[in-house]
């Protein structure tokens, strides 16, 4: 008999099968098995279908800019060549495709650019490319020095967090979108003659440093705060006491509870920042043509000749931007939630 059975007179039942005692204690063992922070983060966000969803289209546009020469080179055209000169038949004698529709057919799938006739399929490709990949490395920066300057003043405190915070007050004073349209050209005559055309390497550069420079305060203000709510907790004060040095209670302790707001605020920072580069670029500060970019899109579908003639150029690009920001808005928002499950969207 392999069954549970009772011994002489009173007592518990004793189970005489071993592998089934051993699966209980293993059922019994799982049962009992906590759950991580993160893991709870990520159960909570994958039940909030608007967060997937978001997290979905975002990853999509990021593959999109990351693969664009290999789509590029599967459909066989590129984004800088002229097809108002080499295929002048497309064209009428304003520069306006004669297909309907921008010149949308099987051989140019979103149509041809009005002017120059640039393919407008590859263009957006390379658009977005170079529009998230500056917003990216100007994100990387900001956060960094965020996470820097922010911990450091509320770790410290004293006269670093005076010196710290008086900076950061001062430059919440500057009008942003003013500084980066005044700041734009200062910064490129710092590395070409005006009289010299400007590199694109160059404008890439100078987005990223302007945008920099007047991206950081928020975060470094949010982690200075939390810093010192931090600095008094016990956990803070017994690793001080055992003797650790500032950098291991900063990396070990203080780093690992302000993840949050550093993710929350990386995931709005990033969509700003595009928005903010596609606005430069639209203003003739940014990128230029013949280099694809989203607002260099957005300023020549709004000359006159576009508008009059061709509004469908600016419904691929429009489309695309208002998608891309939407979707990492939400997508903010449902990492807020996951993490924080008590704040209210």
């Amino acid at each position: 008999m392999t069954s549970p059975t009772k011994a002489e007179g009173s007592g518990p039942a004793v189970a005489l099968d071993p592998e089934l005692a051993a699966t209980t204690e293993t059922v019994q063992v799982k049962e009992l098995v906590g759950r991580s922070p993160g893991q709870l983060m990520w159960i909570r966000f994958k039940r909030d279908r608007a967060g997937v969803t978001s997290a979905c289209i975002v990853l999509f546009f990021i593959a999109i800019g990351l693969l664009a020469p290999v789509i590029s080179k599967l459909y066989g055209k590129d984004p800088y060549t002229v097809y108002a000169d080499e295929r002048p038949e497309l064209f009428d004698s304003a520069g306006v495709p004669l297909h309907p529709n921008g010149g949308i057919s099987s051989e140019f799938w979103f149509g041809l650019e009005p002017g120059n006739g640039y393919d407008v399929f590859t263009k957006l490709l390379y658009g977005i490319r170079n529009s998230l990949g500056i917003s990216v490395a100007v994100t990387v920066a900001t956060v960094l020095t965020g996470v820097l300057l922010g911990i450091a003043a509320g770790y410290l405190g004293g006269k670093v967090d005076f010196a710290i915070s008086r900076v950061v007050d001062f430059l919440l004073a500057f009008p942003s979108q003013l500084f980066f349209i005044a700041s734009m050209p200062v910064v490129v005559s710092l590395f070409v003659d005006p009289k010299d055309e400007t590199p694109v390497y160059v404008r890439v550069v100078a987005l990223i440093a302007v945008q920099w420079f007047l991206g950081w305060m928020s975060l470094a203000r949010i982690l200075r705060g939390t810093t010192l709510s931090l600095a008094g907790r016990e956990f803070i004060e017994a690793a001080k006491v055992s003797g650790a040095p500032p950098w291991r209670i900063i990396r070990k302790e203080i780093l690992p509870n302000v993840v949050t707001p550093i993710l929350v605020q990386s995931t709005y920072m990033l969509p700003a920042f595009v928005t903010a580069e596609a606005g430069l670029s639209f203003l003739g500060v940014g990128i230029v043509e013949p280099t694809p970019d989203w607002g260099q899109m957005f300023s020549k579908a709004s000359t006159e000749l576009v508008m009059q003639n061709d509004i469908t150029y600016m419904f691929f690009p429009g489309i695309s931007m208002i998608i891309f920001i939407v979707a990492f808005n939400l997508l903010g928002d449902s990492v807020r939630d996951a993490f924080d499950p008590k704040t209210a969207r």
